[in-house]
């Protein structure tokens, strides 16, 4: 791809970096993936072997390679740590297609703002380089840590859109599209957006 290619612009906010992840990262995949902290909302997403943690490394890849976006490793300006993971898929819901945000960090990295930080830097992001598909963030009711990092990061309830996920009921909150597109199958709902 180009240098001006969507995949060439790497998010980054004051504090944080934000970059593709390389086979390198596989470890710290694993590491966030099987503590069962970061999992607690989410069991499906849980790995307990290694090769898991690679298998998830070559889908997040694979993504990368097909749509030139995806995860990416957030990190201290300076450091080579990871602190987890936040970026965007493409997905369905109610049969429009739209862009699920996504944030794992592990538990050392927790209560100092990092998801919100990285995630709203993702949505404006997807904003500016995808503005034609809706940003959603799929919350489980009782992760108000979750629910929290998809308000600051511009993500309002949407209640309308609610549905079943892969592990329980989820609770949808969705990006107003920066170039005031609407989508019908996606404000379809008495409380609007």
């Amino acid at each position: 791809m180009s240098d001006r290619s969507p995949a060439a612009v790497e998010p980054q906010t004051a504090r944080l970096l934000l970059r593709r992840p390389t086979a390198a990262d596989v470890d710290a995949i694993f590491a966030v993936h099987r503590d069962p902290e970061t999992c607690a909302h989410n069991p499906s997403d849980a790995l307990a072997r290694f090769e898991e943690a690679e298998a998830l490394y070559q889908r997040w890849d694979d993504q990368w390679q097909q749509y030139g976006y995806g995860y990416w490793v957030v990190r201290h300006h300076g450091s080579a740590q990871q602190l987890g993971f936040c970026g965007i898929k493409p997905m369905e819901l109610h049969g429009a297609p739209v862009l699920n945000l996504f944030y794992r960090f592990a538990t050392s990295a927790w209560g100092r703002g990092f998801a919100a930080e990285a995630a709203a830097a993702v949505a404006t992001w997807a904003s500016h380089h995808l503005p034609d598909l809706p940003l959603i963030a799929r919350v489980r009711p009782a992760n108000l840590a979750s629910q929290r990092v998809a308000i600051r990061a511009g993500l309002n309830r949407a209640q309308h859109l609610d549905t079943e996920g892969y592990d329980g009921f989820d609770w949808i909150y969705i990006a107003q599209p920066a170039n005031g597109a609407t989508n019908p199958n996606l404000t379809a709902g008495e409380n609007g957006l």
